[in-house]
């Protein structure tokens, strides 16, 4: 019954781009970086990969995402450990980080040796990154709590589909928190931990439309993997009339949301974050800071800023065409 619904982008994010310098390029054959995550496989990351791969083409450098298919917060970690023993040291690292507690021995061990490091998508503020590139996503939580909010006329029982210990998906569910406290007739009636398998969104999902159809007015996911599986149950079982809130600019996610079952989702820029970051890290690599250890966040004349936004927008109805001519463009931009 449950069946695998993600189609790979063109590009194959565990291929290097390797690119020869010419002469006059102020870059090293050996210079390399990469950027690390979880779940590498989905169509948020190949699109991220994109932006490794335009950054890379653009330095003449070589650029590569590595981590495992699944969501496995282990195996990242030994990813990220894998790098650090390899005798071409990395040039710099983008990492997302699905555990912050896990990952941050190997983070401050990379800063250590030299090598910098700059979090994306998801960040580790404990560590010693040198800064965060992503969605301010307790700004994102909160935009599309107030949407839901909006469409629920300010009453009704909420599930959020979520993974507990993801900064990122805590601070977006924090911004949905607050929305809701301006209407204290919505609840958060609960909060599944999907544990980064679109099959466990499925089945909740499924169990709540079957045991409590009458008792949920709205489902939140606050990670790309969970609203496609809603929208899908929802549509199987004639479910009409919930609110459905998503998140990331997947085809499926979009189809559904032309199809009236998803309301809206939260578009998000990893194209955006992993071209920069390869661009910041280039930099640190060839104009290193005197330490890359020192406390930036709280030095008042940092050389390195602590957050870069690189926004989001609410998708819905009303502006999704524009958004698929917008991305289509961009896409062939690219292969010209």
């Amino acid at each position: 019954m449950l069946r695998s619904r993600y189609s790979l982008a063109a590009v194959a994010l565990t291929v290097s781009t390797v690119f020869t310098a010419c002469s006059s390029s102020p870059h090293a054959p050996e210079e390399k970086y990469y950027l690390v995550s979880s779940n590498i496989k989905i169509p948020y990351w190949q699109t991220a990969g994109h932006g490794l791969v335009r950054a890379g083409t653009d330095l003449q450098v070589r650029a590569q995402v590595v981590g495992p298919d699944t969501y496995d917060r282990q195996a990242e970690q030994q990813e990220l450990h894998r790098l650090l023993s390899l005798q071409e040291k990395p040039s710099g690292i983008l990492v997302s980080p699905a555990d912050p507690d896990l990952m941050k021995p190997d983070i401050d061990a990379a800063v250590d040796a030299s090598i910098p490091v700059i979090t994306v998508d998801s960040d580790a503020p404990g560590s010693k990154r040198l800064l965060f590139i992503g969605t301010n996503n307790y700004q994102a939580g909160l935009m599309a709590g107030r949407y839901a909010a909006k469409l629920l006329q300010g009453k009704g029982n909420v599930v959020v589909f979520t993974m507990p210990g993801q900064a990122n998906l805590a601070e977006r569910l924090r911004g949905y928190r607050e929305a809701f406290a301006d209407n204290p007739q919505i609840k958060i009636a609960d909060v599944v931990d999907i544990k980064g398998d679109p099959r466990i969104a499925f089945d909740a999902a499924t169990e709540i439309v079957e045991k409590r159809r009458e008792k949920v007015d709205a489902f939140v996911c606050l990670e790309a993997l969970a609203g496609k599986e809603v929208a899908d149950v929802l549509d199987r079982n004639k479910v009409k009339g919930k609110t459905v809130v998503a998140m990331d600019t997947d085809e499926g996610t979009l189809n559904w949301i032309q199809k009236g079952v998803i309301n809206a989702t939260v578009a998000q820029k990893p194209f955006t974050m992993a071209y920069y970051g390869v661009k910041m890290l280039d930099d640190l690599h060839h104009h290193k800071p005197p330490a890359l250890s020192l406390d930036w966040a709280r030095d008042p004349f940092s050389l390195l800023p602590t957050f870069v936004d690189t926004g989001a927008t609410l998708i819905d109805k009303n502006n999704i065409d524009d958004f698929i001519k917008a991305r289509d463009a961009a896409r062939q931009d690219k292969k010209s």
